[in-house]
């Protein structure tokens, strides 16, 4: 009797937790303890919230200075948006994937949501890649630059940055471009009741990652090479002739730690996602959530390398946070 208790135990113990437990094609379940739990709530609550409030503060900053109503920081103003719905939107659903392990929303929101996770992360690279043409025209075409890059120049480069990323987000998920030539294999070997996971087949990884990330890191790469270029060889023109280039200078040099800031948070994910079709969808599931994570970050980086290196944010900030942006032509404070 003791033997057949002790068996049923064991048998009980060993029974992996289930994402649905009547379900036959139910995911498997990882139970972190409660005392984890917890703190991973507070931890990507709390990384949630700090995207949502320095994104908020840098569109804050950008629409309501007059000072700040350029080219450039309409693009920022782009980015700054892509970063905030991040924090906003996709965090809080992946934070419920990530600690419960499963998916608890239903198949269209999880369509919904890896839909605008592409969208963002997407958008957010363009974004960048039409702030590296910016500086680009700025260092090295000056006398050109403000022909070329006006507001409604500028406008439409967002607004195509953004369709574009929308299409490819919205169309790769809901048309089941992923999955395509590979959908037998996908519903019998990986879709499972309680998961959402952004599947990719042998064929599609290297063009999803292609067009979304090692495309636009090599554009971006290559036009910030030729503007190194070009401002070493301007170095002494610039510091002698004219203060405005030394703050070009200064927005080039801050804006290329951004895009390094980017690919450093993106190149784990993006190179997992590539490599995984290729050892049988080996990746561990919980090492892809870290890296979906660490990508998260970088939307929450972003202001505070403004903050870092704009003295004139910091000001912005300040006038802010002390509520003295709701007096009178605040708009027209001159920030240093």
């Amino acid at each position: 009797m003791e033997i057949r208790i002790n068996i049923s135990q064991t048998e009980i113990w060993e029974k992996p937790f289930l994402c649905h437990e009547f379900s036959n094609r139910s995911c498997q379940k990882f139970v972190y303890p409660l005392e984890t739990r917890i703190l991973l709530y507070i931890l990507l609550s709390v990384s949630s919230i700090v995207t949502i409030i320095g994104n908020l503060l840098v569109i804050i900053t950008v629409i309501h200075f007059k000072q700040l109503h350029t080219a450039t920081n309409y693009l920022i103003l782009s980015l700054a948006v892509a970063d905030l719905l991040v924090g906003g939107v996709v965090m809080p659903p992946s934070m419920l994937r990530s600690i419960e392990t499963c998916w608890y929303l239903g198949d269209l929101f999880c369509k919904i949501h890896s839909s605008l996770d592409v969208t963002l992360s997407t958008a957010s690279i363009l974004n960048l890649c039409i702030i590296s043409l910016d500086r680009y025209y700025a260092i090295c075409h000056p006398f050109q630059y403000h022909s070329k890059m006006t507001s409604l120049a500028t406008l439409v480069m967002i607004i195509i940055c953004w369709s574009v990323s929308a299409a490819l987000g919205f169309g790769m998920i809901f048309m089941e471009l992923n999955i395509l030539g590979v959908e037998d294999f996908y519903y019998e070997n990986i879709k499972c009741d309680g998961g959402c996971t952004l599947f990719q087949s042998k064929a599609g990884a290297p063009i999803f990652s292609l067009i979304c990330f090692y495309g636009p890191a090599f554009v971006m790469l290559c036009v910030y090479l030729k503007i190194l270029h070009a401002a070493q060889r301007q170095v002494q023109a610039i510091q002698s002739v004219n203060s405005e280039f030394k703050k070009e200078g200064k927005a080039t040099k801050t804006l290329a730690i951004v895009i390094g800031v980017f690919l450093t948070f993106w190149i784990p994910f993006f190179l997992c996602l590539l490599i995984d079709p290729y050892i049988g969808y080996s990746v561990p599931p919980l090492l892809f959530d870290l890296f979906y994570w660490v990508g998260y970050y970088n939307s929450t980086c972003n202001p505070l390398v403004y903050a870092f290196f704009y003295s004139w944010f910091r000001h912005a900030f300040r006038i802010i946070l002390s509520k003295a942006i709701f007096q009178t032509n605040s708009s027209r404070t001159i920030l240093l």
